[in-house]
């Protein structure tokens, strides 16, 4: 069976990739402990993802799919974008941080999109890159336990929920 590498240090990230992977023909396998970090110094999420992915390649000799994904808040002009996972250390402090930036601010004028890029590298010449996005607006205050990263605040229209109230749903979207 083949392997296929998912190119992230990530914890919570790897169990979702898992998950959504589940079902496929490739023995799915994390990041050797022995592979470079990759400094994500892109100016775009796609960037970022490729350059992961070919390093996990160029690691392994394996085929390697990375992401990279934040959030863009349309009053912050797009802040906190490539950096979201940089905002601040730990998600708590993201969500504060971005919560108080926000404060005070309508929510009409809160929107903000997540964005997600995945990346695979087949080899080092060929490298697939795929983007997806969803619309929808930063809550007042987190709600909902599921998830990670910015999910209690990303609220959904389409679902009315926030993604941290989905659950799996969210990995289907």
């Amino acid at each position: 069976m083949k392997k296929l590498i998912i190119a992230t240090r990530n914890q919570n990230k790897f169990k979702e990739i898992v998950k959504i992977l589940s079902g496929i023909p490739f023995e799915i396998s994390p990041l050797p402990f022995d592979c470079p970090d990759v400094i994500e110094d892109g100016k775009t999420f796609e960037e970022n993802a490729a350059k992961k992915a070919k390093s996990a390649f160029m690691c392994t000799g394996e085929i390697s799919i990375a992401d990279d994904s934040g959030l863009m808040v349309d009053y912050l002009n797009g802040a906190p974008g490539v950096y979201s996972s940089r905002f601040a250390p730990t998600d708590k402090d993201r969500i504060d941080k971005l919560l108080k930036a926000l404060s005070g601010v309508p929510k009409e004028e809160r929107g903000a999109k997540f964005v997600c890029v995945v990346a695979i590298a087949f080899s080092l010449e060929k490298i697939e890159v795929i983007r997806g996005e969803i619309e929808g607006y930063i809550s007042l205050s987190p709600q909902g336990n599921s998830g990670f990263g910015y999910d209690p605040i990303f609220y959904c229209p389409k679902y009315k929920r926030t993604f941290a109230q989905l659950g799996e749903l969210k990995n289907n979207i």
